[in-house]
């Protein structure tokens, strides 16, 4: 059984950073201060702190994309990261790779979608019809 990840990261505006990840990626809120924020990023901790944020470029080859490097990310079990995907398609939000299927028919099949937050963190969500192909070579 998996155990939850606890990451902790800078944003530049809390209220910004509640209204993404609380109202736009649906996370619960957790403690706070007046410097943080804590959310249950699906069933993950992330701590998300004033400050600035870390410098990121796209250097990541991934199939046919480079992607932006570092990012923080997720694997959602199929039929989740459709709703997800959904939601984010018509919430107006731009995205660096929208959602996709890439691998299709090769180990480790997924969907994937990557985008920022207000703040310029990368985040990707992989979705898998297989979670035993997660780690498939």
């Amino acid at each position: 059984m998996l155990t939850p990840f606890h990451l902790a990261y800078n944003v530049t505006d809390l209220e910004a950073t509640r209204e993404f990840y609380g109202t736009v990626l649906g996370c619960k809120e957790g403690r706070s201060t007046d410097t943080w924020v804590d959310f249950s990023f699906f069933g993950h901790q992330i701590s998300l702190h004033l400050g600035t944020p870390f410098e990121t470029k796209s250097t990541g080859h991934v199939g046919d994309h480079l992607v932006p490097m570092p990012h923080l990310g997720v694997v959602l079990h199929m039929p989740d990261w459709r709703v997800l995907a959904d939601r984010l398609q018509k919430s107006g939000l731009e995205f660096v790779i929208p959602p996709t299927l890439r691998f299709a028919g090769e180990p480790g099949e997924q969907a994937t979608m990557f985008f920022y937050d207000p703040s310029g963190n990368p985040i990707e969500v992989k979705g898998f019809a297989d979670m035993d192909a997660v780690f498939a070579s």
